[in-house]
């Protein structure tokens, strides 16, 4: 294991010092479970060109639903690379 050093600032420091209290963690410990499970978690690109061109739009009102067709677009996406990842 190699040593590295952080500075947080004290608004972050004592939630997360709680945090790791109320997991019976030391703060370096719960530091390093959410290193090690960002890093398992790869970050999805996501194209919003993607949610374009979905298809036909006959008898839909997107101007009206675009946030919720929006939501579901990217989250399509984002579940097909997890599923994707898995395999």
């Amino acid at each position: 294991m190699s040593r590295t050093q952080i500075t947080l600032d004290p608004e972050t420091r004592r939630p997360a010092r709680q945090r790791a209290s109320d997991l019976g963690l030391s703060l370096a410990e719960y530091v390093r479970r959410l290193v090690a499970r960002d890093l398992r978690e790869r970050p999805l690109a996501v194209n919003s060109v993607a949610a374009f061109d979905l298809g036909a739009s006959v008898g839909s009102d997107i101007a009206t639903n675009k946030d919720t067709t929006l939501a579901e677009a990217f989250a399509s996406v984002r579940r097909k690379a997890r599923e994707s990842a898995r395999s």
